[in-house]
């Protein structure tokens, strides 16, 4: 019996255990080397995967996305009709996969020159600051009404402040 040691197992980590999954999906992904790949960033907040798909035409490729991944598909039909002397060039089918964060878009696919561009936008997080309620039930009842800690970035005091 084997014992799987868990990155995320700390009590502090709460709500992580996709990114568990996620980090499983990608290691079993990462040993597929067909088609090759490169992915660049081009401006500042933009991505560009491109693979090499030498003698598929557009109709042979199929980009979609599933959840939080981008899949593409290739798949050539034989020419029946080709008599082949040498066949060095098979035509065969393949899936590649990449796992995105949430957030990123795909803008577009274009097919160049056996190199299948694909597009993603990733947008910049805004941060967001949210004040928690802090109440002093007694009796089931909040007796000297709610209280709030300001967490927003104005608070100058190490400490927080209590209204």
């Amino acid at each position: 019996m084997t014992t799987r040691l868990s990155l995320f197992n700390s009590p502090f980590l709460l709500g992580f255990d996709q990114f568990e999954r996620t980090l499983d999906r990608i290691a079993k992904s990462a040993n597929e080397g067909y088609p090759p790949y490169n992915i660049e960033q081009i401006g500042e907040d933009g991505l560009r995967i491109t693979l090499a798909v030498a003698g598929f035409t557009s109709d042979d490729l199929q980009v979609q996305t599933e959840d939080n991944q981008l899949v593409i598909r290739g798949k050539q039909g034989d020419d029946r009709n080709r008599l082949y002397l040498h066949r060095g060039i098979a035509a065969r089918q393949f899936q590649r996969s990449f796992v995105l964060a949430d957030g990123i878009e795909v803008i577009g696919a274009t097919l160049d020159n056996g190199l299948l561009h694909i597009d993603l936008r990733r947008p910049v997080p805004e941060p967001k600051v949210r004040t928690i309620r802090i109440g002093t039930p007694q009796n089931g009842v909040d007796a000297d009404g709610p209280q709030t800690i300001d967490v927003s970035p104005d608070a100058r005091a190490p400490d927080a402040r209590i209204g």
